[in-house]
């Protein structure tokens, strides 16, 4: 028999050689035992893997015989995931963030899951989408809104109101069966949506959201959030419209001015009429380094996404900046019934900061002429700056290590002796 994760493999090459391909029968790859131990291997290095759920299942206690019972009870479909237990850790801002603790078991079926529905879908994600994906992480992100986010002169802050709390699981379900045509498998991945939290030993129906701490909730969070990403992808189609590269009228005019004053120095010999050419070709020259080169009356839409927290780029103007928000507004509220926070998402010109993953974003203006492959351009103009925020980030580092404290009667600070 072919080792099943040999069959992922070939999934993963078919889902990304047709993009629109229907899988059928996955179920059966959760009755093979060798993609259990797999399984086990990924997670049992995992710091929480002897974090107990419920009950004492843990990482320890798993064996040959566990795996034999998880494939009895899920050929006769009698598995049953239990209910996650729920605490809250503390977040970077002060505030409490719920966290599902599943049993070992239910996390040993989540992860068998994951790595079929992983084959299936990575091919298929967005190269924008950067959360949760395998070689991806936050400075993948970073890299690419570095590189692509250059000369924009907008930018659109996205966020969705309690995104991972509010996952409409008939939506989710929806949008998986539109790839999975298998009935069982949509069926267990119901269960687990629906198994339901313990806090303060008191039983809770799940009726939305992904539990964040399961080893599902990731990778249904990007089959849920694809969507957008694929919105966005159709709306950046309708609204680019590329123009040839054209100089601004006050450029073209002063780049003729100084060609016909150099003209006219290469026919004066030494004297002061062509140190006088000379000086106003001079001066013309500063004149135009201050002054925009290219006419920017195209229009494009460049987008990052991690997890919920998105940006999006946009050359245009600002009534083009609240079309998008209000064609994103109305997608996430209509498609996938959720809500976008209409105060945080904000519009910002790019010359002012906006916060993506912890850090301020912004796009120099910058007139700094600089030496560039045998000639002087302004090499910052309209390069991507990613700072850490100074108040959020450094401030208050500098304030718990004890570096500094805060002087009397002032807002300055001075270094602690």
């Amino acid at each position: 028999m072919k080792p099943t994760m040999e069959i992922l493999t070939k999934l993963r090459e078919n889902s990304k050689k047709q993009k629109e391909e229907i899988f059928t029968k996955l179920f059966r790859y959760l009755l093979r035992s060798d993609i259990y131990f797999v399984a086990y291997q990924h997670l049992y290095s995992n710091k929480g893997a002897d974090t107990k759920g419920i009950n004492d299942d843990t990482a320890d206690g798993f064996s040959e015989e566990s795996i034999s019972k998880i494939i009895e009870s899920l050929r006769k479909e009698t598995y049953q995931p239990k209910p996650v237990r729920r605490i809250y850790i503390k977040k970077s801002n002060g505030k409490m963030r719920p966290l599902g603790l599943p049993t070992f078991t239910d996390k040993i079926v989540q992860e068998v899951i994951r790595m079929i529905l992983e084959a299936i879908y990575e091919p298929i994600f967005s190269e924008y989408s950067h959360g949760f994906r395998q070689g991806r992480s936050c400075h993948t992100a970073l890299a690419q809104l570095k590189h692509e986010f250059i000369g924009t002169s907008w930018f659109v802050e996205g966020d969705i109101k309690g995104c991972f709390d509010n996952i409409n699981h008939n939506v989710l379900i929806k949008i998986i069966n539109k790839k999975i045509k298998d009935a069982r498998m949509v069926k267990l991945i119901q269960k687990f949506l629906k198994a339901g939290y313990i806090e303060d030993w008191n039983y809770h129906n799940t009726y939305s959201g992904c539990p964040q701490g399961g080893i599902l909730s990731p990778i249904l969070a990007n089959i849920y959030l694809n969507e957008l990403d694929q919105f966005i992808e159709k709306m950046k189609k309708s609204f680019d419209k590329r123009t040839p590269y054209k100089t601004t009228p006050e450029y073209t005019a002063i780049q003729q001015k100084r060609r016909n004053i150099s003209r006219k120095i290469s026919r004066r010999e030494q004297g002061e009429e062509r140190s006088l050419l000379i000086e106003e070709y001079k001066n013309l020259t500063k004149k135009m380094y201050q002054i925009p080169a290219k006419l920017c009356d195209d229009k494009k839409i460049k987008y990052i996404r991690y997890a919920d927290d998105f940006l999006i780029a946009v050359n245009g103007n600002r009534k083009d900046c609240e079309w998008i928000k209000s064609q994103l507004t109305d997608f996430i509220y209509k498609d996938l019934k959720m809500e976008l926070s209409q105060e945080k998402t904000l519009i910002t010109y790019s010359s002012n900061y906006a916060r993506f993953l912890g850090y301020d974003v912004r796009v120099r203006r910058n007139q700094q002429i600089k030496p560039w492959k045998n000639a002087k351009q302004r090499t910052m103009n309209h390069t991507v700056e990613l700072l850490i925020p100074y108040h959020d980030k450094i401030e208050k580092f500098l304030f718990q290590k004890g570096v500094v404290t805060q002087r009397k009667d002032t807002e300055k600070m001075e270094p602690c002796k």
